[in-house]
């Protein structure tokens, strides 16, 4: 086998009934010069029957054993293994289009770019819904310098007429819908933290990746498809822990913020993350089984703590649209059964 250019790294936990999709996504794309290394991470379903099918019909496709280590450590020992000069993160009960690797290495190689990235279009279960992440219609933006820091600055929050559009905050930072430059993440010793410490490990990676990368390019195109009918996928069920974790999450934010001196911007866009977070801690809080005045009450709490209180001050709701500004409103002035309210109409409409 030619030493490949591309490996893909692909944690697998229990997802036989989307791996195969996924698979095929990888074997047929286009760009044949690449590694699919897959980690087992103690599946106990069908999963590691199928990468075995797989790997005995294409030899590009590695797979690694393991007792269950979470999903942060899985692709640490993805990165680990990878034996190309970029990298690619796929999960299992995703998929990716055919052109893709073939798409993003010319571009990664011919921009001497160190990160490249795209688009994705979110698939429900009865529709697909593609993810606008930038105004612009360029082909290709490329970010350098100033620029560069804008997009590491992104991976922290959104600031001033970004909060015209909040539910991008996390549009940038997913581990896939990118390719990197392998060595950025191994020279600077960069790892994936454990969900289980801080809920959500794409955001903080990229915060430190990003911080050593001169040159980004965004490509205008949707290849990802990012699943979102998966009742199994950790961002679907109620987390207990979600509140702590997350507020892990901010405090090693603010600790790379301080450490690497980088200013009021970044911890204005890490207060806006924190006032926005009451979305995501709401909609967990109303998959929880417990009664409708309890989780008035633990929305109350959120919105009420010390830290909420001072980024709601600080948070000017001008820029957003109409409807945000009435759910930001309520949890700025306290109103914990108006941000209850609000969020049964959000999972009505997204279905949830």
């Amino acid at each position: 086998m030619t030493e490949p250019k591309i490996s893909i790294i692909v944690p697998v936990y229990n997802t036989e009934k989307y791996l195969v999709k996924c698979l095929e996504s990888l074997i047929h794309q286009t760009f044949e010069n690449i590694e699919i290394v897959c980690i087992n991470d103690g599946s106990t379903d069908a999963s590691l029957e199928i990468l075995k099918n797989y790997e005995s019909m294409d030899k590009r496709i590695r797979i690694i054993d393991q007792n269950n280590k979470g999903l942060s450590e899985t692709r640490n020992v993805g990165v680990k293994n990878a034996s190309a000069n970029y990298v690619m993160f796929l999960d299992s009960d995703d998929w990716i289009d055919l052109n893709t690797c073939k798409i993003a290495y010319k571009t990664v190689t011919e921009y001497k770019a160190d990160i490249v990235m795209w688009s994705y279009i979110r698939e429900f279960e009865t529709k697909s819904l593609s993810k606008k992440i930038f105004d612009k219609n360029d082909e290709f933006l490329v970010f350098e310098g100033k620029e560069a820091r804008m997009i590491q600055r992104r991976m922290v929050g959104l600031i001033d007429t970004e909060l015209k559009i909040p539910e991008n905050i996390d549009a940038l930072v997913t581990a896939w819908g990118k390719i990197y430059r392998k060595d950025i993440i191994i020279k600077n010793n960069v790892k994936f933290i454990d969900t289980k410490e801080i809920g959500t490990e794409d955001a903080l990676f990229n915060l430190h990746v990003f911080g050593h990368a001169g040159k980004i390019v965004f490509i205008n195109e949707y290849f990802n498809h990012y699943r979102k009918d998966n009742v199994q996928s950790l961002t679907s069920n109620y987390k207990e822990s979600l509140y702590g974790q997350w507020e892990n999450l901010f405090s090693y934010m603010e600790s790379y913020i301080k450490e690497n001196d980088l200013g009021t911007t970044f911890q204005q866009a890490l207060d806006n993350r924190i006032a926005l977070s009451v979305v995501g801690l709401g909609l967990n809080i109303m998959q929880s089984k417990t009664s409708e005045i309890n989780k008035v009450r633990e929305i109350k709490q959120i919105i009420s703590s010390p830290k909420r209180r001072k980024v709601y001050k600080q948070l000017t709701l001008k820029y957003f649209p109409l409807h945000w500004k009435i759910f930001y409103g309520c949890a700025k002035y306290k109103c914990a059964v108006g941000v209850y309210l609000l969020l049964m109409c959000i999972r009505k409409v997204i279905g949830n």
